[in-house]
């Protein structure tokens, strides 16, 4: 298997000369969709991929790497990884010198922001040459058109869910939620099972402040029959809708015994109250069970669809990642060659199995070794049930999505410690908003 190449710190640098090497403007190599031509076996070449995530993530990579290059031994990639955080920073850089990775993990709330700037390739000329798109729904492929340009290829679909830890429950005597409960009653159930575990040692707790969770803020608009953004990348929501949001949470707040404490959650991290055994529900991404079912060990984790709003159950498949090339590639049909076989090729599907969400593949999701009872059976399981709850489309981020989220993630932890109020929150997070996301 190849050597893992990990480049952090002071790496950076280093990579930058790399990817420099790699990039330019070379013919084709344009935001524009232009005319492909087919990726030329005979010609020997060069690009890169980075993407974000730790170790597992990174040999499951390098096994598709090798496959790739084996069925393309004329292309070479060069690969890199970071942490999330550490990734973006290192895109960043790279964004403001024009020198891109060839090809790299993409999340939707960066999107726009790497896509408006002309920092993305347009792979629409590119698909029916190097990349097949048949094998993608056309709702989910629409989640990487930004001003009518494929800049995004998803690689897998994932929902929301609610993990709740069965065993604890059954150990503090509280039944699970309801199928079809509403936001209130979620709330109330999270009261619950704190007053239940007040006693234990260590106490266990319902929940955490999910409403500091910019993507759960999200969902709740949905389900209240509400567009979080406009057309034109626009927040579509004011500062009463998002009051309204973070009042619904000040009564747990204060009263000091019914949501996961911050600073019991800073002292724990990276590990969460939920993985601790300290809380009894956590909400994310459905793809994150095998997480929780490691690090849980033989604890029982099970999902629930998220609260029903005003509007009904509502909720939306989002890629779990996506794949973009760069504009300034050199060598674009190589990118899209290298895209097209990780969203494609059945063994990929093999490798990486639900670990960055279902595959959007119906032939990736074919090859998978799925054993009964196991992390993989458990979440397409999940995803079946809940697809008839999914009457939204994801809501694509307005430019300058990964800034505000940092910022509502920083407010709601000055929020939780008390050292601000939920007006000033609001106040504060608007006019970074602003200063943040481009005006039409």
């Amino acid at each position: 298997m190849r050597a893992v190449r990990k480049l952090a710190g002071g790496a950076v640098a280093a990579l930058l000369l790399v990817s420099t090497a790699a990039c330019g403007s070379g013919d084709g190599a344009s935001s524009e969709p232009g005319t492909a031509e087919s990726l030329d076996p005979a010609k020997d070449v060069t690009i890169t991929f980075a993407w974000w995530g730790d170790d597992d993530r990174a040999s499951k990579y390098e096994e598709a790497i090798d496959l790739f290059e084996e069925k393309h031994p004329n292309v070479t990639v060069q690969t890199q990884f970071q942490a999330w955080d550490d990734y973006w920073t290192a895109r960043n850089t790279e964004a403001a010198g024009g020198a891109l990775p060839d090809v790299m993990q993409m999340d939707l709330s960066y999107l726009r922001q790497y896509g408006n700037t002309g920092q993305l390739l347009d792979l629409t000329g590119q698909i029916g040459v190097n990349l097949d798109t048949d094998g993608l729904e056309p709702s989910l492929l629409e989640a990487g058109l930004v001003e009518g340009g494929q800049i995004g290829i998803p690689t897998s679909v994932n929902t929301l869910a609610n993990f709740y830890n069965k065993d604890l429950l059954d150990d503090l005597g509280v039944e699970p939620l309801p199928e079809g409960y509403t936001w209130d009653e979620f709330d109330a159930w999270i009261e619950e099972v704190s007053k239940a575990g007040a006693g234990k040692e260590p106490v266990v707790y319902g929940g955490s402040d999910y409403w500091v969770n910019f993507w759960f803020f999200l969902q709740y608009l949905l389900t209240q029959g509400q567009e979080p953004f406009t057309d034109d990348g626009q927040l579509n929501f004011d500062q009463a809708d998002l009051t309204d949001w973070l009042n619904r949470g000040q009564p747990y707040r204060d009263a000091g015994d019914v949501l996961f404490p911050i600073q019991r959650s800073n002292q724990l991290a990276p590990v969460t109250g939920f993985t601790n055994g300290e809380v009894a529900v956590e909400t994310t991404w459905d793809n994150f069970l095998a997480q929780y079912e490691a690090e849980l060990g033989d604890s029982a984790v099970e999902m629930l669809p998220l609260p029903s709003g005003e509007n009904g159950p509502q909720q939306f498949w989002k890629p779990g990642m996506l794949l973009s090339a760069s504009s300034q590639s050199e060598e674009p049909a190589a990118a899209a060659s290298l895209i097209d076989f990780l969203i494609n090729e059945p063994e990929v599907g093999k490798i990486f199995g639900t670990s960055k969400g279902v595959p959007a593949v119906q032939a990736q999701i074919d090859a998978m070794d799925v054993e009964p009872g196991s992390v993989d059976e458990q979440v397409l399981q999940y995803e079946k049930d809940v697809a008839e709850l999914v009457t939204a489309t994801a809501p694509l981020p307005v430019e300058g999505f990964g800034e505000i989220e940092v910022e509502f993630r920083r407010l709601g932890e000055e929020l939780q410690y008390g050292n601000i109020t939920v007006d000033e929150f609001v106040t504060q997070w608007f006019s970074y908003a602003e200063g943040v996301i481009p005006q039409p």
